[in-house]
């Protein structure tokens, strides 16, 4: 049997002469057995039978071969070797010919006179190769890529193919475009001489009606329909037929004039507009307009509609399915009203009587600048930021035009309607003057043309002219007392009570105007007081709460406040947002309790804190007090029944309630209360230093209320700053401790910025104290001297700050420091300083350090600096003002003349880390060249070793008498604070096992802390610091106002923060998980807070992991990978790298590569090329710590580097890679 097969050469498709090949020698005695070697089979193994076939088809595929070809494949022995070798010269699958077959692919392009047919079966080759190359595409990304292939002429057919389904294969495509050519092929070709374009509507449900049985179910309408697979009718409601094989609806079309729903087909134009479409008209219907994408010009079929008509002789043809012709009649305009009743004009209307529908087209008004977009079953058409029209999807998924047709005397009525009227023009020309003044004019006869008329509405007047409705006076209407509840919260107070109260609830019976106050330290207190109230109220009341009337505050709009009054059966009434005068008996009676409360204490001189009691007296007197409102009744009177006073014993520091109580009216408890001054320091001093303050002895109080709920201890206040008023508007900024100052103290260092919030805290004393021993030591360092100022020079000021740190130990007490700071902003650059730039030990050197230590079990102690910053020296001439509290009498207008740095310096770190650094070289130590801040000294055959963090030491030696010696020669320079064996340092806890020679480095402590700030310390645990589901990206960032309003509320940049500082402490394995959250910082989304959640639900399963560190002989070993591509936004690789001593992480990082690497062997070329930079340093570091050189052992994955590192041997695949990363090479040994 003779087969024509061509010869394969370098022209020929080898995928289609592969299959042939393979076909002939199928019939050809099976030899296609030999191309699989017979099994798999080795030579050797081979029968005799197997050996001849093989021959023969070696032979018969060698005579299939051009020249070229078989010139490099003789050496090829049996037909498995030379198949693969084919295989891979005629189709090799590297990356230059998928690229080539890719290229092939995204150009292939039909041309306008072009086949469809051949451009398909070019399409089909080219996907073969690329399948045989086994590059994979999805099946719709290879359908749109067809219809990208495709001219301009076939916009309409591509859009109709696009907007008709959800999803799109390739063999739909496939379909839809052989049977356009076979239909193109059945219509008749009309001449035409007007340029005007028949009719051309893409039907949505009608396909199947040219077509028989067998092809209606494979062209079935692939629509928004989500029933394709089944049958039904929409008109009669019936299944298995669909609704042009109805039978009721045919014999009801026949009994019409005008004919059926018909399919329609186009005319092809002189232009090749050949696009053939479908009409989709179920029922006819002549009274509304559809909006279609695929028609050519607008078309109506009533002659009555038209406002302007001209006929048209010999235009369009338009050919229904039966092959009738209908013919354009004519052109004209057509007035319209849309659904916002406007009348609008549509022009160059065609008028064709055969029609079944009235047609808008889409594509002209989208020529005409108009735009249109289509969701939820509705189409817009807009241009700018105004709707034209509107159009709603029917039944038969076709969009109906919303509004109506005007015609006939409709049209001129509403178009003389919409016209401004004379009177309207004369209203815009006077700058919108008011109707009574139109009307004078017109009685005046001096509008021009208008002797009568009413205006129309004028929407600018009401824009420009609108005011806010007057409030009218609340009338008392209840009939019986809790009918209406009035509550409202005051506050914050910019002082806390003495129980730490800086809220107030206040709650007005409508009926009797009785109040009751409620103090809360928070407003989440709010619905926990409310509660009481009503327990308490109605159980002595005996009657039950009706209405409640508040504002929209959070704290009585909360999901709990709202579920509780629904279940107690409580109306609620809420006021308009931003409007408190609706809820203004709440916010008078607050007006009034804070006034009264204010001007009490301003009576009785005493202290701000006692403003609760203040309010609480006020509501008791308000009670007790006539009222308008009440026929000058009180409101006890109305409520019923009376009640004992509440005193306070000066002496017992208690409160009480008492009946029989006599009052002297005319002294004050505080009249003569004398203002004492703390006594401090020498009496030398004391002669030039006054400190304002005011003391009272007063003991640790214990309030009992019944009518406050406000039980607290009590603390003397200390500073006494110049009245002001108790609580802010809210609408002002202030300064101020925080509420969670107290809870949070010894996790964030909350510094006060002025003497007089020092009153707002509980331990007042103690920062009296502190301020005492910081002008001490002032004084001691010299630190000033009094000068009067120079006119040419200007003071800087200077403001108290206060501290309050957490203790050494968990359990440990804290510390309150007082530091008086300059207000180093206001320092001119090159004048009153240059350079400011102050190093501080490196986290990586204190982990190597701490590895030090456990390794040679060293004593490890650690110091503390008083005032550091005095130490430093000035080199530069600065004046500052007396401090607040210590200015020296008879030289008020002095001003100090700085000597040494001070806090708040822009030069004061700096200067105090060359006065400390020429002391430790000056005792004989030596500064590391590798952290600026770890000086070494070799003494007697061991190392001294010191690590400076600013303020704190961290000291390490083989004896403690080494270490003593170092502390006297630090303390005769430095006021120094011996805090003996370390504990803590920068908030990582250190804790060592002697016997075993480990030391433990962790931040439990630290990390529970967070936990309970943010909440999530009851969340469950997670194994895995992030999980392989959060593909995070900036798609998942904030877009809509509900996903902003929600991440407002989400403290994101503070949580991040405070994960990120355990990560660079003590916990290498988060670093992943925080390159990734922290990307995000600017605009997170709800996905990125999920994942943050995640990183939370780790760290709660493991707070107590720490770092151990123990006695090794191990040295440096490092460990590299990357992540290609990891970065989904702008598809960067990720560097990791952990470097570790005795397999305990000594430093680590992971971040994001600078640049997009092209391949995986570039990723992780970066990648090591950033970790052997940060092991020269560790490998300079340990060697400068331990006098060891050794090698650093690092790690990696990849082959293709390790090559790389060697050898430069794939030059063309690497050259670009920039010079700074083939600094590797040079590292490696």
């Amino acid at each position: 049997m003779k087969y024509d097969l061509p010869l394969q050469d370098y022209k020929t498709r080898f995928s289609l002469w592969q299959v042939k090949m393979r076909a002939v020698l199928a019939q050809t005695s099976d030899l296609d057995e030999a191309l699989e070697s017979f099994g798999k089979k080795k030579t050797t193994e081979w029968t005799a039978e197997e050996k001849r076939k093989d021959r023969k088809a070696l032979s018969l595929i060698q005579l299939h071969l051009s020249n070229d070809i078989l010139q490099k494949v003789l050496q090829e022995k049996t037909a498995a070797e030379l198949w693969f070798k084919l295989e891979s010269i005629c189709m090799s699958k590297d990356l230059t010919s998928k690229m080539h077959i890719k290229m092939k692919l995204f150009s292939h392009k039909l041309q306008e006179s072009g086949s469809v047919l051949n451009h398909i079966s070019v399409f089909k080759e080219i996907i073969a190769d690329l399948v045989s190359m086994e590059v994979q595409f999805d099946d719709e990304d290879l359908g749109l890529l067809l219809l990208c292939s495709l001219p301009s002429l076939y916009a309409n057919f591509r859009d109709t193919i696009l907007l008709s389904r959800d999803e799109l294969t390739l063999a739909e495509v496939y379909e839809a475009l052989q049977n356009r050519e076979k239909m193109k092929g059945m219509v008749q070709s009309d001449a035409s001489s007007s340029k005007g374009k028949a009719l051309q509507v893409r039907g949505r449900s009608e396909q199947r009606t040219y077509n028989d049985s067998n092809d209606r179910d494979k062209s079935q309408s692939r629509g928004r329909s989500k029933s394709r697979g089944k049958k039904f009718c929409k008109y009669c409601k019936k299944k298995n037929h669909f609704i042009e094989e109805c039978w009721k609806l045919q014999n009801k079309e026949k009994r019409k004039s005008d004919g059926k729903a018909s399919v329609v087909t186009s005319a092809e134009n002189s232009d090749s507009a050949d696009c053939l479409v479908f009409f989709a008209g179920c029922v006819a219907s002549h009274d509304e307009w559809i909006l279609d994408t695929a028609c050519l010009f607008l078309i109506c079929i009533n002659r009555d509609w038209f406002s302007s008509h001209k006929s048209v002789q010999n235009g369009d043809v338009v050919r229904m399915g039966d092959n009738n012709p209908r013919e354009i009649m004519g052109i004209g305009s057509v007035q319209i009203k849309t659904h916002d009743g406007m009348t609008r004009t549509l022009k160059d209307v065609r008028h064709i009587p055969g029609m079944a529908r009235n047609l808008i087209s889409l594509s002209t008004l989208d020529a005409e600048g108009y735009k249109y977009s289509g969701s939820g079953g509705v189409v817009k058409v807009s241009k700018g930021s105004l709707v034209y029209m509107i159009g709603d999807m029917n039944s038969a998924n076709l969009y109906v035009l919303r509004g109506s047709t005007l015609h006939g005397s409709l049209t001129a009525a509403a178009v003389s309607k919409d016209e401004p009227s004379k009177t309207n023009l004369w209203h815009m020309r006077l700058g919108h003057m008011s109707e009574l003044g139109m009307a004078e004019l017109m009685k005046r006869n001096l509008l021009d043309g208008c002797t009568q008329g009413n205006m129309k509405f004028c929407e600018h007047c009401v824009f420009g002219k609108h005011k806010r409705v007057k409030f009218n006076t609340s009338v008392h209407r209840t009939k019986g007392i809790l009918d209406y509840v009035h509550a409202d919260l005051w506050g914050p107070s910019r002082k806390p009570s003495l129980g730490g109260a800086c809220y107030m609830l206040t709650i007005i019976d409508d009926y009797s105007r009785k109040v009751w106050p409620y103090f809360l330290k928070h407003k989440d207190d709010t619905f926990a007081a409310f509660k009481e109230w009503k327990v308490m109220i109605e159980r002595q009341a005996e009657k039950e709460v009706k209405v409640l009337r508040t504002d929209n505050g959070g704290e009585f709009c909360s999901d709990a406040f709202d579920d509780y009054c629904r279940k107690e059966g409580i109306g609620r009434h809420h006021t308009i947002p931003y409007t408190p005068q609706q809820n203004s008996v709440a916010e008078r009676m607050n007006r009034t309790i804070i006034s009264k409360a204010r001007c009490m204490l301003s009576n009785a001189r005493m202290n701000k804190h006692y403003w609760a009691e203040a309010a609480n007296t006020t509501c008791y007197l308000i009670n007790r007090s006539p009222s308008i409102l009440l026929n000058k009744e009180t409101p006890i009177e109305v409520w019923s029944g009376v009640k004992g006073y509440k005193l306070w014993n000066p002496e017992t520091n208690k409160t009480f309630m008492r009946r029989s109580v006599v009052f002297n009216k005319y002294v004050m408890f505080n009249d003569s209360l004398p203002i004492d001054v703390i006594p401090g320091g020498s009496d030398e001093e004391q002669q030039y230093v006054s400190v304002q303050v005011e003391h009272v002895d007063d003991q640790e109080t214990e309030i009992v209320s019944n009518d406050v709920n406000d039980t607290v201890q009590h603390s003397p206040p200390v500073l006494q700053p110049q009245d002001e008023p108790i609580a802010h508007r809210r609408t002002k900024r202030s300064c101020g401790a925080p509420v969670r100052l107290i809870e949070e103290c010894d996790m964030v260092y909350y510094a006060f910025s002025c003497a007089e919030q020092v009153e707002n805290t509980l331990e007042p004393a103690t920062y009296t104290e502190a301020v005492q021993e910081e002008m001490q030591s002032l004084e001691k360092n010299g630190t000033w001297e009094l000068v009067h100022l120079l006119k040419q020079k200007k003071p800087v000021h200077c403001k108290w700050i206060f501290k309050r740190k957490e203790g050494l130990s968990p359990s440990g007490p804290p510390r309150f420091n007082a530091r008086l700071v300059a207000k180093g902003f206001s320092q001119i650059a090159g004048v009153d300083y240059n350079d400011v730039f102050s190093p501080v030990v490196k986290h990586s050197s204190i982990r190597t350090f701490f590895c030090i230590v456990a390794m040679h079990d060293l004593e490890l102690e650690q110091l503390d600096v008083k005032t550091i910053f005095l130490h430093g020296e000035l080199e530069e001439e600065i004046y500052m003002d007396q401090p607040e509290g210590f200015i020296v009498p008879g030289k008020e207008d002095d001003v100090c003349k700085l000597k040494r740095s001070l806090y708040g310096l822009k030069q004061s770190p700096r200067q105090w880390y060359k006065r400390f650094d020429s002391f430790m070289l000056s005792h004989g130590f030596k500064r590391s060249e590798f952290d600026s801040c770890v000086y070494i000294k070799f003494v007697n055959g061991s190392h001294i070793y010191l690590l400076l963090y600013v303020d704190d030491m961290l000291i390490a030696a083989k004896s403690k008498e080494q270490i003593t010696t170092l502390k006297k020669q630090l303390s005769s320079e430095f006021d120094m604070k011996d805090l003996v064996a370390s504990k803590k340092i920068l908030g990582m806890e250190i804790t060592r096992d002697i016997n075993s020679g480990l030391l433990f480095l962790s931040q439990q402590s630290y990390i529970k802390k967070v936990l309970q700030r943010f909440n999530i310390h009851d969340a469950k645990p997670v194994s895995t610091p992030i999980a392989p589901h959060f593909k995070l990206s900036a798609l998942q960032c904030t877009s809509t106002d509900e996903d902003v309003e929600y991440m407002s509320r989400v403290p994101y940049s503070s949580v991040v923060g405070s994960l990120m500082y355990a990560m660079v402490c003590s916990r290498p394995v988060l670093s992943h998980a925080m390159s990734l959250v922290s990307r995000y910082m600017a605009n997170p989304g709800k996905e990125h807070w999920k994942a943050v959640q995640w990183i939370f639900r780790y760290l709660r399963g493991t707070a107590d992991a720490c770092l151990k560190f123990g006695r090794t002989d191990k040295g440096l070993v490092g460990y590299v990978d990357s992540d290609f591509a990891a970065d989904l936004d702008k598809r960067r690789s990720l560097t990791g790298y952990v470097f570790t001593i005795g397999s305990c992480a000594v430093s680590w990082k992971a971040t994001l590569q600078p640049v997009v690497a092209q391949s995986t062997a570039e990723a992780e070329y970066m990648a090591i090329a950033e970790a052997c930079k940060e092991s020269v340093w560790l490998k300079g570091l340990f060697a400068e710590l331990c006098r060891v050189d050794s090698y650093i052992n690092l790690f990696c994955d990849s082959q293709s580097v390790i090559c790389l590192t060697k050898d430069q041997i794939f030059h063309e695949r690497t050259k670009y890679i920039d010079i700074k990363y083939h600094y590797v090479c040079d590292v490696v040994a």
